[in-house]
């Protein structure tokens, strides 16, 4: 049975595989690219096995699909280049939010708790993708893959929110899809619940450190008990 949370302050969300579902957008995105490139497309499966680490990450890994090291770092910032060029004339079109995400953040503002968004996502797409769905008045803060010197699973930018709140970590919690999440929730010293139906690099995420599992983020903020 996954555990309740006292004396919580303010909860840091991802944001793809956590909130919203932008499998589709990858997929577009990456095959895009790799058309100017010449390479057969890849499944779905494929591509969402290689999302949440980066951008970065996931160029290299879906070149090393087709190529060497050598020749892959060859190609490598053409891809980049063109992956990023084709995400941003698409971000969103191929987007669903996941069940109960808006009850969900609602339910935590009506609690009183602050909300921070820290994705890997680069800043120049978590910003538009946040306005576009919807969500970004939800946040005071939203930090991107490449907001900071450096971005999840190490704890850095968790340790940022609970500086920029003027809170200790044990009184920001921590939701995610990935064992990213939990790791670097783990690291920063945020306790940490994850979902079970996002982008964990195809891992089981029963298999993850963390403090709970929950189907929705309006479940994890029923878990949420505040002092006022």
């Amino acid at each position: 049975m996954t555990r309740t949370f006292g004396g919580i302050r303010a909860v840091i969300i991802d944001l793809d595989g956590t909130m919203l579902d932008t499998a589709h957008d990858f997929r577009v995105a990456v095959n895009r690219m790799r058309d100017e490139l010449g390479l057969a497309h890849l499944t779905l499966a494929t591509i969402i096995s290689f999302v949440g680490k980066g951008t970065e990450n996931l160029i290299r890994r879906v070149l090393a699909v087709d190529y060497a090291p050598e020749a892959a770092a060859l190609h490598y910032d053409a891809a980049l280049a063109s992956y990023q060029s084709h995400y941003l004339s698409i971000n969103g079109d191929h987007t669903e939010h996941y069940p109960d995400v808006r009850e969900g953040l609602q339910a935590l503002k009506d609690k009183g708790l602050r909300l921070a968004c820290v994705t890997n996502k680069p800043i120049a797409f978590a910003e538009p993708l946040l306005e576009k769905t919807g969500l970004r008045d939800f946040f005071d803060i939203v930090y991107g893959g490449d907001s900071l010197p450096k971005k999840k699973p190490d704890p850095a930018p968790l340790l940022q929110v609970c500086a920029d709140f003027n809170l200790t970590p044990s009184q920001v919690l921590a939701i995610g899809d990935s064992a990213n999440d939990a790791q670097a929730a783990r690291a920063a010293g945020c306790p940490v619940l994850i979902v079970p139906y996002g982008y964990n690099h195809g891992e089981a995420v029963q298999n993850i450190d963390s403090d709970g599992i929950v189907p929705t983020l309006l479940a994890a903020a029923n878990l949420i008990f505040t002092k006022n």
